[in-house]
Formats: structure tokens, C-alpha cells, sequence
């Protein structure tokens, strides 16, 4: 099957309104003819939208895979018999390209021509030094209908998948309060449940005070020890690696009788954590799904993603890291509101 058919058997295009313009006006001007694009987008059915905008805007399109990121194996062999190169990041750089619009820093040792566009803040570090220029798509307001909507949201069709109902009133733990962590409380919260967010005191905003049943300062770790070990559930998104690996907190997860998951790209519990004590291994949880954040939310992401590599080929001058610009999320953002399913959803909040 080709990707097209594949794109118009499951979405309509309300669903991707921002992909679709894409496609739509890149396959008039072509701003990408003759380049060769390597795109590290976490490989799964909806991210077929964004790869046929980059083939509509002329690329030679290149797709890479991580092991650090799951993906959905029929798509890649979707991908293969499509005449489109799947590569890994353990192999080396073969031949010339002229972007790598890569997804947790995977492919930053692959050199580009032009630059790189980088997809999360967690693979912002990896970049450290580099002497080409770094769009970071996950700096803008955009991230946050993904992150805050769509993540909040797949954690529990997750959970509801492997077979785990949360009741109402039961206690979950939400290690983190940024765009991740505030999507799981908004959920949890809608869901009647009583959420306790342990986070840093000073990252801590109005919608957490509002939501949350409790907020645990993480540096007191006896206290969030204690927190845990009544929990029914525990689930992280802080986006730090190890961030739960004190000793002290790892006896607690281990000995309580919670369902412990992961929402964060990085190992969050460390590696005194035994693996089988979290779900799926400690790997993001929402990639058990056939759609690991449904498309309506992921869409202006991935747009966005693919007009960084406009952005860099339109301004050379550029280096360092590069925020999205205000006039290029406001556009997307139109297109979402007034074109896409969840418009009214997500209006109020961004």
C-alpha cells in the first residue's frame, strides 16, 4: 500500500490541518527541491503526514530510526517498500545531507550541510558546542497541544490498553510539572482521581496549584518516599535521566504495591531501578500505541519540525539555538484552530 492510501484510510483532514497545508503549498513552489532531508521523527502511522509534506516540498527524504525511540515496525516496513531509506543511528553517516531533523539529539553526530531542527528540550543537550545551526521546535508555544493534550491523554488510553482502570479518587503520583507533567494532571484531574505532583517549588504554576491534591518538594526525599508508597499509581515526566535514582526513592518505588510508568524519552528512574519493576521496561509508555499521541494533537509539531528546515534554509546567517519564531507558531496556530477538530479544545490555552 502507499503512503497516501494509508493517509486517507485513517485520518481526515481535519486531523492534520497543518501537514496538509504544507503539502499542499509545498508541492507548488518545491522550497526543498534537490535536498536531501534526514527526519528522526519517532516512526508511527500519523507520522506518514509529515514525511509526505517534506516529499512535497522536493526533498530526497531519508527517514532514521533510534533504538532509545520505539516505533512501529509495519510503518518502517511501510516506509522500505515505498522506496524511502530507513537508517539507524548506530551506523555511521553514508553519503551527504543537508538537514538532520532529529528527535533527542539520536542523530547529532551525523553533520548536515545546512543545520539540524531538533524535535524535544531533552536533545537540546547533546548540542552543546555545535558549530551548526540548532532549530528547536520544542522552545515555541506549539509543543504544549502535543505535550499538555496529547501525552496527558495517551497515558491513560495506555494504561487502559494494558488492561489497568485508575478509579476515581485513587492516588497518582506525577513526578514533573512542566508541559508533560501538567498534561497528566489535567487528565488525572478530569478523571476524578487525586493527583500529587512532586516537582521543584519553583516551576510550580497556577494550573498545578488548581489541580493538584498536593505539591511534594522533590529535594525532600524522604517526604516523597512517603508519598509513594501509598500510591496507586506513579508515573514520570520530568525529562531528566536518573532524576528518581536516590536510593532512598528507589526502595520506596520498589516496595510499594503502585503501577510505576514512564512518560519521558530518558530513563528516569536510573539504573538501580530493576526494569521490570516499570511498565514496558521503562520506556515511554504511550509507545505501546498504534498512535502514541493521537495526530489531532501531534499535527502542529510536526509542521512545525518541518518549517524549522525552511527557517535555516532561508536565514544562513543563523547559529547557536534558534527558537521558533512568534509570526511562524502564529500561522500554524491559526491553521490548527480555525481548520483542525480541536480547535476549541486548545484555543482557551495557548
Amino acid at each position: 500500500m502507499d503512503i497516501n492510501s494509508v493517509i486517507a484510510a485513517n485520518y481526515s483532514e481535519n486531523e492534520f490541518p497543518a501537514c496538509m497545508d504544507q503539502t499542499r503549498r509545498w508541492s507548488v513552489n518545491r522550497p526543498l527541491e534537490g535536498l536531501t532531508v534526514l527526519d528522526v521523527t519517532p516512526i508511527f502511522r500519523n507520522t506518514l503526514v509529515k514525511h509526505r509534506a517534506l516529499i512535497a516540498a522536493g526533498a530526497r527524504l531519508i527517514v532514521g530510526r533510534s533504538s532509545m525511540i520505539p516505533c512501529d515496525e509495519k510503518i518502517v516496513r511501510l516506509l522500505s517498500d515505498n522506496g524511502i531509506r530507513v537508517v539507524d543511528s548506530s551506523e555511521g553517516q553514508a553519503g551527504e545531507v543537508d538537514f538532520v531533523m532529529d528527535c533527542a539529539g539520536a542523530f547529532n553526530h551525523w553533520k548536515p550541510k545546512v543545520g539540524y531542527v531538533e524535535l524535544t528540550k531533552s536533545g537540546v543537550s547533546r548540542y552543546e558546542g555545535c558549530d551548526r545551526p540548532v532549530f528547536v521546535a520544542d522552545s515555541g508555544r506549539i509543543k504544549k497541544i502535543e505535550t499538555s493534550f496529547g501525552t496527558g491523554e495517551s497515558y491513560f488510553r495506555a494504561m487502559k490498553q494494558l488492561g489497568y482502570s485508575l478509579p476515581a479518587e485513587s492516588k497518582i503520583v506525577i513526578f514533573g510539572s512542566g508541559k508533560v507533567g501538567t498534561g497528566l494532571l489535567a487528565y488525572a484531574s478530569r478523571n476524578g482521581l487525586k493527583p500529587t505532583v512532586v516537582t521543584m517549588p519553583e516551576t510550580v504554576n497556577g494550573t498545578t496549584r488548581s489541580l493538584a491534591d498536593e505539591i511534594v518538594d522533590c529535594n525532600e526525599i524522604e517526604r516523597v518516599a512517603a508519598v509513594v508508597a501509598d500510591a496507586f499509581a506513579v508515573v514520570t515526566a520530568t525529562g531528566v535521566a536518573g532524576a528518581l535514582s536516590h536510593p532512598v526513592l528507589v526502595e520506596a518505588l520498589e516496595k510499594s504495591g503502585a503501577v510505576i510508568a514512564n512518560m519521558g524519552v530518558e530513563d528516569e528512574f536510573g539504573p538501580g531501578m530493576p526494569a521490570e519493576r516499570v511498565l514496558e521496561g521503562k520506556k515511554p509508555l504511550n509507545f505501546i500505541l498504534e498512535e502514541p499521541t493521537h495526530l489531532k494533537y501531534i499535527d502542529a509539531t510536526m509542521a512545525l519540525h518541518n518549517e524549522g528546515a525552511i527557517h535555516l534554509l532561508e536565514h544562513p546567517e543563523a547559529e547557536g539555538l534558534i527558537d521558533p519564531p512568534a509570526e511562524m507558531e502564529e500561522k500554524l496556530l491559526n491553521i490548527t484552530c480555525e481548520r483542525g477538530v480541536i480547535g476549541d479544545e486548545i484555543r482557551e490555552y495557548i
